[in-house]
């Protein structure tokens, strides 16, 4: 019995040291070694914030497309690898990527001093500025952002313009709402006054909602903001090769020719 017992024991750290050794050959490969074995390039997205990223119907299938998801495209591309989008709330994309479950997130996401504390973040491959989507009617109201004292201003939950609007727009009542089409919904019903988001986005709103504008007030701490790929920190060579990939579309033009090409599709909430 002695015998069997000690032969069981002598098995299971067998079997231990094999797991072992398997989980620190894991452990030391890059971020993007795990990703060419594996085949796939598992991208996180919140699909409601057109023209970056949205779903809409295509052969009567709902489907996420976007500019965004076309950059993404070409991504796995160039890494010889299967596009894989995984989407949920804005609120818990990064998230995603920082436990593992998503490879980098590809979101309209903005860059930010504490963002970049604790993810690694690609070169920029879009620039926008921040504006303030009102009603028509009340658009000559909203001249400077003195304007939003005591008013109900909407953002979109884990945004940059949530961080701003709290620190900055003090005088204002901020609502922190988890997805953008529903600021839009709570805008076009008076439920707030105004929404604070990207510029090409209100856009989008602008020309499928006549009722709304875009206010004259501008947000000068904010007024540029750098769209980007979040990674996990130190990423080493997968960030080098999406800067690489980055910079060649960015030298053909092509996110540009992105967002004209999404310009055809119609947004689904």
């Amino acid at each position: 019995m002695k015998k069997m017992m000690a032969g069981l024991v002598a098995v299971a750290a067998g079997l231990s040291l094999v797991a072992c050794g398997s989980n620190s050959k894991e452990a030391g490969k890059t971020p993007l070694e795990k990703i060419k074995e594996k085949g796939t390039l598992v991208v996180a997205t919140s699909p409601d914030y057109a023209p970056f990223e949205f779903q809409t119907l295509v052969d009567g299938k709902n489907k996420v497309v976007g500019a965004d998801i076309l950059m993404a495209e070409k991504i796995a591309e160039k890494l010889g690898v299967t596009l894989e989008v995984s989407s949920m709330s804005f609120d818990n994309v990064l998230n995603s990527v920082q436990n593992g479950k998503a490879d980098i997130a590809i979101a309209g996401l903005s860059m930010s001093e504490d963002r970049m504390k604790v993810f690694d973040f690609s070169e920029a491959y879009y620039r926008v500025q921040d504006v303030l989507l009102v009603k028509k009617d009340e658009a000559a109201s909203y001249r400077s952002t003195d304007s939003l004292a005591g008013k109900k201003l909407a953002v979109q939950k884990g945004t940059t313009q949530e961080v701003y609007a709290k620190e900055k727009l003090t005088e204002a009542s901020i609502v922190s709402l988890t997805q953008m089409g529903e600021a839009i919904n709570e805008l076009k019903s008076g439920q707030v006054d105004a929404v604070l988001l990207d510029s090409p986005v209100a856009l989008g709103y602008v020309t499928q909602n006549k009722d709304l504008a875009m206010a004259e007030a501008s947000f000068p701490e904010i007024d540029t903001n750098a769209k980007a790929i979040v990674m996990p920190k130190d990423s080493g060579s997968l960030k080098e090769e999406i800067d690489k990939i980055i910079k060649e579309l960015d030298e053909a033009g092509e996110y540009e020719n992105y967002l004209k090409e999404v310009a055809k599709y119609t947004a689904v909430e």
